[in-house]
């Protein structure tokens, strides 16, 4: 490697770093797995065998300390994702930290200020953004598709999701002496399940759809499902349906309508451990023509990656979610928490406070 790498290092050996970002730093064309930090010793030792790491860390501080270090991704549970951000932003190192961001608007808000203090790059983990067929449907949406008018996206969770991942997914290790947050963060199935899913529905909604300005949400827990159904206003206008289901009979459902005045795109996304493009389709009253990409690199999290390298090495803007991003999603989440309360139409800029 030569000496202008970019080097990374990744903070958590759980199973999100396993599957997800351990491959794609080391698939990465631009960066180098440089570190691999976990307190549990034997787990770490077994992931720098398998990794080949530059060197490895039981304690955050000394890698952050060492200058060699260009940037952490955070890879460990939602609780610990602001402050440890904000500890590698004070130590000058850019930051990709897992979503959700935060899970509350507070903390949010000062991981943002963080990173514009320290003058670094922030991305959150939505690697639905670099699914090419996604990527395509926002570029037509912003340069083609003309007014939007409405917009409709789904994201239904299968009952047969985790037969399908540990089919897909490298075998997970685990080990007894892992740092856990106090509690069980699943025994609020619903808050989980917001925060895990989501945070992904209502990033890949204002993506392609662009800032929401208020949302109504209902909930339905029958037969051990989650069903939020929401209804979304758009600040341009648009009108928008949302679904969050968790889980559906079937295979995974995740999807979107988009209709404008010069154009419609409509887009089928799969299971994304199969690291498969989405299926789009748009169509433009310039030529009467559809228009469909075909054979994309579907490598969301290696392109991630080189999205983070990109941005912190030139200063081009990220395609990736970025701390702005980060906090409009966890101000949506929630605002969708209060309406299922309320029942009530919830405004984003109203909410000014609270835990998801």
């Amino acid at each position: 490697m030569s000496s202008s790498t970019f080097n990374i290092g990744v903070l958590g050996a759980g199973q999100i770093a396993q599957a997800a970002h351990f491959p794609a730093v080391r698939k990465a064309k631009t960066a180098q797995l440089y570190a691999i930090c976990d307190a549990a010793d034997d787990l770490r030792e077994r992931m720098a065998a398998v990794h080949q790491p530059t060197t490895t860390f039981a304690d955050y501080d000394a890698m952050l300390a060492d200058d060699d270090v260009d940037a952490v991704i955070i890879a460990v549970a939602d609780q610990f994702h602001v402050p440890l951000s904000i500890k590698a932003l004070e130590a000058g190192k850019h930051v990709l930290v897992e979503k959700p961001m935060a899970t509350t608007i507070e903390d949010a808000e000062a991981l943002l200020e963080a990173a514009k203090t320290h003058h670094r790059v922030v991305l959150v983990g939505h690697e639905k953004r670099y699914d090419p067929g996604v990527a395509f449907a926002h570029d037509f949406i912003r340069d083609e598709i003309g007014e939007l008018i409405g917009l409709k996206h789904w994201y239904c969770d299968s009952t047969y999701r985790y037969s399908i991942t540990d089919t897909l997914q490298p075998i997970i290790e685990s080990s007894a002496a892992a740092r856990r947050p106090p509690g069980n963060p699943k025994a609020d199935r619903q808050r989980y399940l917001v925060l895990g899913h989501g945070s992904h529905l209502l990033d890949t909604a204002r993506y392609l759809g662009g800032p929401l300005e208020a949302i109504r949400a209902r909930l339905s827990t029958k037969a051990d499902t989650y069903c939020w159904f929401l209804e979304v206003a758009y600040a341009n206008g648009c009108l928008g349906q949302l679904d969050l289901t968790i889980a559906v009979r079937m295979d995974w459902w995740e999807g979107f309508q988009v209709y404008g005045s010069e154009g419609s795109v409509i887009g089928k996304l799969f299971n994304p451990w199969y690291l498969r493009a989405a299926e789009v389709q748009a169509f433009s009253v310039k030529d009467d023509q559809y228009r469909q990409p075909i054979g994309e690199d579907a490598g969301v999290f290696r392109l991630q990656v080189e999205d983070l390298v990109n941005a912190a090495t030139t200063g081009a803007n990220p395609r990736g979610a970025t701390a702005e991003d980060g906090l409009a999603s966890v101000r949506a989440m929630v605002a969708l928490t209060q309406s299922v309360t309320t029942g009530d139409w919830v405004t984003l800029d109203d909410v000014t406070g609270g835990l998801v």
